[in-house]
């Protein structure tokens, strides 16, 4: 028993020094665990908008972050894109410093692009499949229209039904000018398969609150020139009153003024248009 009890007392103590260790590196342990949840959400953060942005998605660029710097290495093919690299991950909120060494060379190419789509035209599809299918049901022009809208590349494809055929050429018009959109497959059939009188109370239901809805008119005008193209929607001032739509601002020409004038009127809801005060 003499020769035992040394022994229990020096692995009680060897038990006691471990808790010890454990329990004084436990927060920093915790501590660095957070950091690099952090730092591998900024990387992300990053990464991600670089996949989003037109003008850097197609180049090689990788980016690490440690202790608030950010190292951005890759390719590009002039000194803008070097700078705006720079510029989004300042932007990301904790990035306090950028170590830039991505290389402008003029004669760059990118790598020829796969048969499948990167995440940002994965994400630009779904944008415009998005913005098509929100002017389809707040157009005035297209009740009774039933359709199925795909994006691939930015070639859209409808399918489904149409109450008319100038129904059809509404919803082929609305997804031609939007943003992004390149051509337009319209395989709507004209007489196809009708609402059933539940979705046709429902839709008229929907139009009589629309339509007294000032501030659901003056948005979804807004956001239907933001959708499209050709029209400056930033630049043009919307009001609602009583179904009313007045526009004012700036536009570039008349043809774009005829636009903006267009898009307004085929809004659900809208009794009438004035823009006396839309100038070009």
């Amino acid at each position: 028993m003499k020769i035992q009890y040394p022994q229990r007392l020096l692995a009680s103590s060897m038990v006691a020094a471990m808790i010890a260790m454990v329990t004084i590196s436990a927060p920093a342990f915790a501590e660095t665990v957070s950091q690099e949840i952090v730092e591998a959400k900024q990387e992300s953060q990053i990464w991600t908008t670089y996949a989003l942005s037109p003008y850097l998605r197609a180049n090689d660029l990788k980016v690490s972050v440690k202790s608030g710097k950010a190292t951005i290495t890759g390719r590009v093919e002039d000194s803008v894109n070097k700078d705006l690299a720079k510029q989004i991950a300042l932007g990301v909120s904790g990035i306090k410093e950028v170590d830039n060494q991505i290389v402008v060379q003029a004669d760059y190419v990118a790598p020829p692009a796969t048969t499948t789509r990167s995440y940002g035209e994965v994400t630009d599809d779904a944008y415009i499949t998005a913005a098509i299918k929100s002017k389809i049901m707040w157009s005035k022009q297209t009740d009774g229209l039933s359709a199925t809208v795909d994006t691939n590349a930015g070639k859209v494809l409808l399918r489904g039904s149409a109450k008319t055929a100038e129904s059809k050429a509404v919803a082929g018009r609305l997804a031609m000018t939007t943003r992004g959109v390149v051509a337009v497959d319209n395989q709507l059939i004209v007489g196809g398969t009708k609402l059933n009188a539940a979705d046709t109370a429902k839709s008229a239901a929907l139009d009589a609150e629309r339509s007294i809805s000032d501030s659901w008119i003056t948005a979804k005008v807004k956001s239907t020139y933001l959708y499209s193209s050709n029209v400056a929607g930033s630049d043009i001032n919307v009001k609602t009153q009583g179904g009313v739509v007045t526009l004012s601002g700036k536009v570039t020409s008349g043809a774009e003024r005829s636009l903006a004038i267009e898009l307004a009127k085929n809004v659900l809801g809208v009794k009438s248009v004035k823009a006396q005060s839309l100038t070009f």
